[in-house]
């Protein structure tokens, strides 16, 4: 990342609600400040409220409210009329329509920043997503459509140019030639735009699936399966050199506590923990189990021990696993 990159202003939106992810939140903020406090844009988390899509309330609890605006975190709230408890992950769908019209950045709120994200080149005409995945979807059947057809069918239902997308560098039938993103983060010039399309595309791929994907689930890839299409119906693609950055060290998605501890770089630890200890921060989480565990009783150094990360299993369900057997996964 180059020193001398001019720092850009643009809104960044997570989701917020009870539960593990208001205190993902909070890590989330508190990152974001101390390791850019050059960022100009909002930080926007934005919060899910009860109706009839969530049979419990989903709001953030006021000590977690209460220490996101301390990092100037506004909360936003919006209604869910699609997703909501059956899907949450279509949180980060229709959370767009709530969002000011300016160029944004959608992170997973399991993600901590760790280096000056508003100096990255993000291109915010030209839409992408994060390359952190496994080929986690379609699921070929033996004797079933393979990805050419299974792709190829979605992007023909919304009358997309199928053959632009492909990365020609991979082989035919390998998953890595196909457009497929982790939706941990993405961006675009505008969130109404964007939101329409992705929750349009999701609905109809949910709804109304082409015959070639009648074997292949869709809980919980639904948004990864529509973010390809949506991107690619924006000019988008995979991101440049210039976002490099992103997943490496300017952000890190960590997923859960344990393979945080289990795979991350020492410097991420530090930061979790440095963070852990701010007066804003401690008493908010320590109020959650897992990261109790994790942090303060010494769990997390234990599953450190576990391996090496200089050669960590290629699978992430390997590491899963172990930290398992071991009786020290929380969540």
């Amino acid at each position: 990342m180059s020193q001398t990159a001019t720092r850009q202003s643009f809104n960044i939106l997570a989701i917020g609600q009870s539960g593990r992810l208001q205190y993902e939140a909070v890590l989330l903020a508190a990152s974001l400040r101390q390791s850019d406090p050059g960022f100009t844009g909002r930080l926007f988390i934005a919060e899910p409220q009860p109706g009839r899509l969530w049979p419990q309330d989903p709001r953030i609890s006021a000590e977690a409210k209460a220490a996101l605006r301390e990092f100037d975190a506004e909360i936003l709230p919006f209604e869910n009329k699609v997703f909501g408890a059956s899907y949450p992950q279509g949180n980060k769908i229709e959370a767009l329509a709530a969002l000011p019209d300016e160029p944004f950045l959608f992170l997973d709120t399991d993600t901590l920043v760790t280096g000056a994200i508003s100096r990255l080149a993000f291109d915010f005409a030209r839409p992408s997503a994060s390359m952190k995945r496994e080929g986690t979807w379609p699921q070929p059947e033996l004797y079933g459509p393979g990805y050419n057809q299974i792709w190829g069918a979605l992007y023909d239902r919304f009358g997309l140019d199928f053959a632009s997308s492909l990365d020609l560098s991979q082989p035919d039938e390998y998953w890595r030639r196909y457009l497929y993103f982790n939706a941990g983060w993405f961006f675009h010039e505008s969130p109404r735009a964007f939101g329409e399309r992705f929750l349009h595309y999701a609905r109809e791929i949910r709804d109304n699936p082409p015959e070639e994907l009648i074997c292949q689930s869709l809980d919980p890839w639904l948004d990864q399966v529509a973010l390809p299409l949506v991107i690619h119906s924006f000019g988008g693609g995979r991101p440049g050199a210039a976002l490099a950055g992103m997943d490496t060290e300017v952000t890190c998605h960590w997923r859960l506590m344990p393979l945080l501890y289990a795979r991350e770089a020492d410097r991420v630890v530090t930061l979790v923990e440095q963070l852990a200890e701010l007066d804003t921060v401690k008493p908010v989480l320590k109020d959650y189990g897992p990261f109790r565990k994790m942090i303060w009783r010494g769990d997390g150094a234990k599953v450190r021990a576990l391996f090496d990360r200089d050669n960590l299993p290629h699978k992430e369900q390997v590491i899963r696993n172990t930290i398992k057997r071991e009786g020290l996964w929380s969540r």
